[in-house]
């Protein structure tokens, strides 16, 4: 920088003027300072930059599995928010594994982030109120967090869930099964939740074939329901969890032998669902939103709002394109 002030004649506060964009500089002063610049290759130390205001102008980002199709939307919303106050975003995947995400989370917070989003996998985060009490900015999505109180943005699994399950019923269902996620994850709970609310609501009964909840493993699932089809009392529709559930439930339902078809909701939108045939009607949750509240309130925090924790809930939307609407068979 002094290397710059001298070749362009200048002092040292024009060319910090010159190179943050300040006002105060005449046109012809800061022509003088570009060419130093350009002459001799100066770049700007954003890490001394900001050091010197006590940040590092990063946040840290736990998810689940950065290859789940719903979290490559979140994941560039955070990161786009991020960029947008001048931070840079670091991630890493807990693999849905509670001891791994305190350690991907306790690392970020070493490095000095500014501010962390998690994706619980855990039900225990007092781990982090040390962090939050130093200054790192904390906002969960997706899943609340377990044992603290902090801000949350989640999707509204209960009535989005009821209401996909309704529709399947106002199609004419009256034996619907549920495959979910474990029953300790939140939003499986949730849609569980919301299933057995809808079920209620008509007043149809839950037999307890008709539920499977466990690992979403291709091959656990596609065991799930085929024995839901070919049971002694088997089911005209299936709700599906998740959108990993909803692949596979696809799968078996294209080999399924019955010549009736079988009616499909999923919960999460995924690729090319619009172009199967037919198309399958899911309650779609915006993972984009999701990222995006969630770190307009982390550097809302780390602008000095003095804000009470907050649960904040997105609503979802019923897409029907066409597996949802199927009638049941005799």
């Amino acid at each position: 920088m002094k290397d710059v002030a001298a070749r362009a004649g200048v002092g040292l506060k024009t060319v910090s003027r010159v190179v943050n964009g300040e006002p105060g500089v005449t046109p012809e002063t800061a022509g003088r300072v570009q060419e130093a610049i350009e002459v001799l290759g100066f770049r700007r130390n954003d890490s001394a930059r900001v050091l010197r205001k006590g940040r590092t102008a990063t946040v840290g980002l736990v998810l689940e599995d950065l290859a789940d199709p719903f979290y490559g939307p979140l994941n560039r919303a955070v990161e786009e928010v991020a960029r947008s106050h001048g931070a840079l975003l670091v991630n890493g995947s807990s693999a849905e594994d509670p001891d791994r995400e305190r350690e991907l989370a306790l690392a970020l917070c070493a490095r000095r982030v500014d501010g962390l989003i998690v994706i619980p996998a855990g039900d225990d985060h007092r781990y982090l109120e040390p962090e939050i009490r130093a200054g790192v900015a904390t906002v969960f999505v997706d899943r609340p967090p377990g044992r603290i109180e902090a801000d949350v943005v989640l999707s509204e699994s209960f009535a989005g869930a009821r209401e996909g399950v309704a529709h399947l019923i106002g199609a004419g269902h009256r034996r619907i099964g549920f495959i979910g996620d474990r029953p300790h994850i939140h939003t499986a709970a949730e849609r569980l939740r919301g299933y057995r609310a809808a079920m209620a609501d008509a007043g149809l009964p839950v037999a307890p074939s008709w539920v499977s909840l466990g690992p979403t493993a291709p091959r656990t699932v596609a065991a799930a329901a085929r024995a839901m089809l070919t049971g002694a009392d088997p089911v005209t529709a299936l709700f599906a969890g998740n959108n990993r559930v909803t692949v596979t439930a696809v799968r078996v339902l294209a080999e399924h032998r019955n010549p009736h078809p079988v009616a499909l909701v999923g919960f999460d939108d995924f690729e090319l669902a619009d172009l199967l045939r037919p198309g399958v009607t899911v309650v779609a949750q915006d993972a984009a939103a999701l990222g995006r509240v969630a770190t307009d309130r982390l550097f809302r925090r780390l602008a000095g709002a003095a804000l009470p924790p907050a649960r904040i809930e997105l609503p979802t939307r019923l897409i029907p394109r066409g597996s949802g609407e199927l009638p049941p068979h005799a």
